[in-house]
């Protein structure tokens, strides 16, 4: 029989994570545009979890966010101020004041995250014009990528969860949002990624790793078409 799942972090029940999270508040609305193949198929997905860690944030799932009634709301609606994340040549550098609180004004800041593969990302902002001609925001991240149980495909590149924290992080440097629990989301991350391993190297698990997890930093990073993309996330 199946393990019963909850549904929520979609974990099974005896490893929720749940109890362990506690819900920031943000004046910052987050946004998750979820790919279906991440939704449906990643067991580790960081997105899920990071939408669990803040109370000011939304999941939408699907491929075109044009036809999105949801979304397309939030971009229409005069009283935010709505930006993706996602590198470009006229990005905002977050963490050098690319973006002020007399510029926002009283408006909400809304930050849409791509949650996908590179690939799968590229083509979801190719059928959502209404997200290309958002204004792009991005960051300098305070720290390279702590995935460890995957390969990230251009040094530079961070998990959803990473971003978001980064993104936290440069908001609060900006003078544009507080960020009340700092420690919570790469916390969530480490506890993630240590059962996972464990699991992993457990020779009583059929398909166990024969072979250690190696240190992120260490690894090749994988030679893509665009360097530009290396300025702020994905996994």
């Amino acid at each position: 029989m199946a393990r019963e799942t909850c549904y929520r972090c979609f974990w099974p029940k005896a490893l929720c994570w749940c109890p362990s999270i506690q819900a920031m508040p943000t004046r910052t609305r987050f946004v998750f545009l979820m790919h279906p193949k991440e939704y449906k198929q990643e067991k580790a997905a960081t997105g899920r979890l990071t939408r669990l860690c803040l109370a000011n944030s939304e999941v939408h799932v699907g491929v075109d966010f044009d036809g999105n009634e949801e979304v397309q709301a939030l971009l229409s609606d005069p009283r935010n101020f709505p930006v993706l994340l996602y590198p470009g040549r006229d990005a905002r550098n977050l963490s050098t004041g690319g973006l002020t609180p007399a510029e926002l004004g009283p408006r909400r800041l809304v930050v849409l995250l791509i949650d996908a593969t590179w690939a799968c990302a590229r083509k979801m902002l190719r059928l959502s014009p209404t997200l290309q001609r958002l204004p792009r925001i991005i960051f300098n991240a305070t720290a390279p990528s702590r995935y460890v149980i995957k390969q990230q495909p251009q040094e530079g590149c961070l998990s959803t969860l990473e971003a978001t924290h980064e993104v936290l992080l440069a908001l609060k440097q900006s003078g544009l949002d507080d960020y009340p629990l700092p420690d919570q989301l790469l916390g969530l991350f480490q506890r993630m990624q240590d059962f996972q391993i464990r699991c992993a190297t457990d020779p009583n698990r059929q398909g166990y790793r024969r072979k250690p997890y190696s240190d992120p930093s260490t690894r090749r990073a994988h030679r893509g078409r665009s360097a530009e993309r290396n300025r702020f996330i994905k996994a």
